[in-house]
């Protein structure tokens, strides 16, 4: 089969894929609700086109936080890339530094920060606050002398949520030679240490920690956005952590618009959750958001053919985020209005 969009590659990877390990990618807390949700909620946005607007041909470049992107899509954190490709995340990072764009490397890697930004890509770090704040410091230093430009907490975790397909598969070690690197070489899928007790404070701790840009990932409440950046946030990520986390939160784009209206301009608005085409990526702009990130469509990539099915999947969006540009008559992301989305 010959991948002509992102959801073929899906189909790919779950062929090559073991069964198990493809439920662990493509599944979501209990129901799976909120994980069909997010890709249903940009089938019901209809996108409307200007005519006659002498665009000429899109661009699609832009700077986030200092550092020049290709277009305004980066690499989401997902975890455990071994499972998918035996390079792993190092594939994955090339043909982010190939495509031009920011990966955000996640913490729990199956090879180490240092490996990924070995490559050359360019780097944000994910991180899940831990408790142990002397640990979350020392990877926040490694993330920043490894020449990561952000970070980027995950903050709708205080419990993790309970995904019933990898209960039903057994599926609670990583299989041998296969650890989580940045985390001591631990080999369980659950291994971070996540706390209902952590609160603004940490942030306000690790603003004080990091000269790095610090966005705030997970935020679907706009009071929340507010809060992030009244704390020094310097940009939020809407997300809803692709379903895996709370069932039947709403679809991220659906609160897109709100935390838009929240934060009004003061810092950027991010999304990931529910990408699968140009189109989406379009929507998401018009409504707001700065740039989105895509997640389970790497992982397809990768599965299919290593660093080349994440190149293919990269130059996918592309090509179909400049044709919907294009068709709906702007030059840039930002000549999008958002009269332009429509239910």
């Amino acid at each position: 089969m010959n991948p002509v969009n992102l959801r073929d590659f899906e189909t790919v990877a779950k062929d090559k894929l073991d069964p198990v390990l493809y439920d662990y990618f493509a599944g979501g807390a209990q129901d799976e609700i909120t994980v069909r949700a997010n890709e249903a909620a940009f089938r019901r946005l209809s996108l409307v086109p200007r005519i006659l607007r002498g665009a000429g041909p899109p661009r699609l470049d832009l700077t986030l936080f200092g550092q020049p992107s290709a277009m305004p899509v980066l690499l989401a954190p997902t975890a455990f890339h071994r499972l998918a490709w035996d390079e792993g995340e190092v594939a994955t990072a090339r043909a982010a530094r190939d495509a031009d764009v920011v990966m955000i490397a996640a913490m729990l890697s199956t090879v180490t920060v240092e490996e990924i930004a070995a490559t050359g890509a360019k780097l944000w770090f994910q991180l899940y606050l831990q408790p142990d704040l002397a640990f979350t410091e020392s990877l926040v230093r490694r993330a920043a002398a490894a020449g990561c430009r952000a970070l980027v907490v995950t903050a709708d975790s205080p419990a993790l949520g309970r995904n019933e397909r990898g209960d039903r598969n057994g599926f609670h070690d990583l299989p041998p030679g296969i650890v989580c690197a940045n985390m001591g070489g631990n080999g369980s899928v659950r291994q971070v240490e996540l706390s209902p007790a952590l609160s603004w404070r940490h942030l306000d701790w690790l603003r004080e920690i990091t000269d790095l840009p610090v966005l705030v990932k997970g935020v679907l409440h706009p009071a929340d956005a507010v809060l992030a950046v009244e704390h020094g946030a310097a940009g939020v990520i809407v997300s809803n952590h692709g379903g895996r986390q709370l069932d039947t939160a709403p679809a991220a784009v659906d609160r897109l618009p709100l935390i838009a209206e929240a934060v009004r301009g003061r810092v950027p608005v991010l999304l990931d959750g529910g990408v699968r085409r140009g189109t989406d990526v379009l929507k998401a702009l018009a409504l707001g958001a700065t740039a989105v990130a895509v997640g389970r469509p790497v992982l397809w990539g990768l599965a299919a053919s290593g660093s080349e099915g994440v190149a293919r999947v990269l130059s996918l969006l592309r090509t179909e985020l400049a044709n919907a540009l294009t068709l709906c008559g702007a030059a840039t992301p930002a000549a999008l209005t958002r009269d332009q989305v429509t239910p």
